[in-house]
């Protein structure tokens, strides 16, 4: 396919592909004469992953080249490519200060509790350990029964990611779905939780009806 129908087929606009192409996140096509190159459907799945990346998930062009290159990457273990997805997503996108010692350490000691595997580079305690950092600046220390509700939500939301993925036979359609359902599921897990506090404020502190 040339590369107007790459566009389409993709459902972006040709100036989005020739922009992944000049930044270097589309691989080259076939050149099959001096000026037509022609395409592939692995282009279009490419297209379609380099936009969520992007567009959807809100990555900068270096950290989508970072998860392009370990995708790419022959042989690379799945587990190696999901840590380069959650750290790609977790790099700040502000000068922020660094999370204290203290929430580190009891974000650590709560996924320890849980019998939880986790390197001590996880981006996740330093993100987890600046929003307890946030709270107690307002004078709110959560306490346990606090933190372990979220505990378990996260938990059930890493379940469900997984059993997504067991559905899934080839390995390239795995690794995608592991580095996108990394960047989405941030903005998944937001957007319902928001919808249930909406729903858990409204049965909690009804409003009046008019009279």
């Amino acid at each position: 396919m040339r590369v107007s129908e790459l566009a389409q087929r993709a459902g972006v606009p040709l100036s989005a592909v020739k922009y992944y192409q000049r930044e270097g996140l589309l691989p080259a096509g076939v050149r099959t004469a001096p000026n037509q190159v022609v395409y592939d459907e692995a282009h279009v799945r490419r297209v379609r992953l380099i936009r969520a990346l992007l567009e959807i998930g809100g990555l900068s062009i270096s950290a989508t080249k970072e998860v392009i290159a370990a995708l790419d990457a022959d042989g690379a273990p799945l587990a190696e490519t999901f840590q380069v997805a959650q750290h790609a997503m977790s790099a700040r996108r502000t000068q922020e200060s660094p999370a204290s010692e203290a929430a580190r350490g009891r974000v650590e000691a709560l996924a320890a509790s849980r019998g939880w595997c986790f390197t001590d580079d996880n981006p996740g305690i330093e993100a987890a350990a600046r929003a307890l950092d946030g709270l107690q600046a307002i004078g709110f220390r959560a306490p346990d029964d606090y933190l372990n509700a979220y505990a378990d939500a996260a938990a059930s939301a890493a379940a469900a990611d997984l059993q997504a993925l067991t559905g899934l036979e080839e390995p390239d359609a795995v690794a995608e779905l592991m580095v996108v359902g990394t960047v989405l599921g941030d903005p998944l897990f937001a957007g319902l939780r928001r919808l249930a506090q909406q729903d858990a404020t409204h049965n909690l502190f009804p409003v009046p009806d008019p009279e």
